[in-house]
């Protein structure tokens, strides 16, 4: 049956080519770890209101392990307690030809599924130090077709608590990164590789923790960055947090400040240039200090950060959205893992990507010529580079009223496409052979408000959640085209629109 189009739309009164300006400070989110399961973007979207600059997943790759790839907590559960790896989803790329993975979420369906929603990926991944050089080349060559995307490899680094630093010493681990980082510049030219440490752990240091041991990665590394808790339950699962019990504790939200900002123009002086500087996790634990503390410690935090005139921070990942301890915008229902119970955290992260300084913007500029029926002239060109840095088109309706509806409907060359729409501050993401989409919940927040106009923008992202080499561009000076890290569409048609 073919699908209802309404009779009463309306036709925009303009049309611009639109491009995404990337946040001050840009905001990305933890999915999944040890403590929590996958949560598919569609529900993260319904629940934020709009796109993270990235999503970080967390896998661990220890190929020549016997009881690999089977997830660690099940190989101890079998063996007196004892992990042999990591307790991270195990990583089923790279040379172990096993594409689909049975003891986690699938890490390629879960990188697709962020990009398809318009987001970048962080990679999060521990890796044994002892793998051969061709294990890297296979894993690099596995991201190629990933866009931008964020690789952090053997985070924490300085730390005595993953199955990486007991097989090898830190000047070894310092050298294992470098030599990444040689491998994926190569085999995946696209990719960024963060180098995380523990930074300064006292302001009357001279040195980082280990920074002579990481000379060599500290240079290799495109972006560099810490993990810093506003208070941490590190005993989590096996106690509680209570008097008595030694395995928390609450760090102070000006002091933690301090030891990153630290920490981060310490990396500029050894590298005597500034790099990207990341907290690629960050958050308060609720089993430390409640949830409505916990609240608070992240919003002056992030209030720290706005009115830094240093700007030394370029971005942060709230570690996580769904958490089976406290530190989540939602627990893991213990019931059901599949359901979330949402904290007072969900509503102030919500007010803090909401803010200008932690969100995108958006610059208008060439105006799109339309015919009679309302359609483009010519194919307008939208290209698709990740989540900050996208072409596509705004388009603006009058209006004069609260509506009461406000729809969108997708025909001919937008019905198969992977899209991302805006519209007063909130995001939609409409999937491939998706006909409809409702825009409503954009003014759920204030019905009665009138809007002289409303504008929709819209970008395309790859429809499969990967690169197409077909959909790259070469130019004169370079004849290798930019497909890893572009891709370019051609718009033929507008959306059906109904606001009334």
């Amino acid at each position: 049956m073919k699908n209802p189009i309404p009779q009463n739309t309306v036709k925009p009164i303009s049309v611009t080519k639109t491009r995404i300006i990337p946040a001050k400070c840009a905001v990305d989110l933890g999915d999944g770890s040890e403590r929590g399961e996958y949560v598919e973007q569609d529900y993260i979207l319904s629940k934020l209101g709009r796109p993270m600059r990235a999503i970080n997943l967390m896998y661990c790759y220890y190929p020549g392990d016997k009881d690999w790839p089977k997830r660690a907590s099940f190989v101890a559960d079998k063996n007196g307690g004892v992990s042999p790896y990591d307790n991270y989803f195990p990583y089923t790329g790279g040379l172990t030809k096993k594409r689909h993975s049975t003891s986690g979420p699938d890490v390629f369906e879960c990188m697709k599924d962020i990009r398809r929603h318009g987001e970048d990926v962080i990679l999060t991944i521990t890796i044994d130090p002892n793998v051969s050089e061709d294990h890297l080349v296979a894993i690099a060559k596995d991201i190629r077709p990933f866009g931008r995307i964020l690789v952090r490899i053997n985070h924490e680094a300085t730390g005595t608590w993953f199955s990486f630093n007991k097989r090898a010493s830190y000047e070894e681990l310092g050298l294992f990164f470098a030599h990444c980082c040689e491998i994926f510049h190569r085999e995946a030219p696209q990719a960024k590789i963060i180098l995380c440490l523990d930074g300064y752990t006292s302001l009357k240091n001279e040195k980082m923790l280990k920074e002579d041991e990481f000379i060599p990665a500290i240079k290799a590394a495109d972006i560099v960055s810490v993990d810093r808790y506003l208070s941490l339950h590190w005993g989590w699962p096996g106690d509680i947090a209570e008097k008595g019990v030694k395995s928390f504790k609450s760090f102070g939200v000006k002091n933690v400040y301090a030891l990153a900002k630290k920490s981060a123009g310490r990396y500029d002086r050894i590298c005597r240039k500034h790099k990207p500087m990341l907290l690629s996790e960050l958050n308060a634990d609720g089993d430390v200090n409640g949830p409505y503390r916990q609240c608070r410690m992240l919003k002056d935090f992030c209030g720290m950060i706005k009115k830094d005139e240093d700007k030394w921070l370029s971005g942060f990942t709230l570690y996580q959205f769904r958490d089976r301890g406290r530190l989540g915008l939602e627990i893991q229902d213990p019931n059901n893992e599949n359901v979330g119970i949402e904290q007072p955290l969900m509503k102030t992260f919500k007010e803090i990507i909401s803010d200008s300084y932690f969100s995108p913007s958006f610059r208008e500029n060439k105006t799109v010529k339309l015919s009679k029926k309302g359609n483009p002239t010519a194919p307008v060109n939208m290209r698709w580079g990740g989540s900050e840095d996208s072409e596509g088109i705004a388009l603006t309706y009058e209006a004069g009223f609260a509506p009461a509806f406000c729809e969108c409907y997708f025909e001919d060359d937008l019905l198969d496409a992977s899209l991302m729409l805006e519209v007063n501050g909130r995001w939609f993401y409409k999937a491939p052979g998706t006909y409809f989409t409702d825009l409503m919940p954009a003014f759920f927040d204030a019905p009665k408000v009138k809007h002289d106009k409303i504008t929709i923008r819209l970008f395309m992202t790859p429809s499969d959640g990967i690169n197409d080499s077909s959909k790259g561009k070469s130019s004169g000076k370079d004849p290798e085209d930019d497909w890893d890290v572009n891709q370019y569409y051609e718009l033929k048609s507008l959306p059906i629109v109904r606001i009334g």
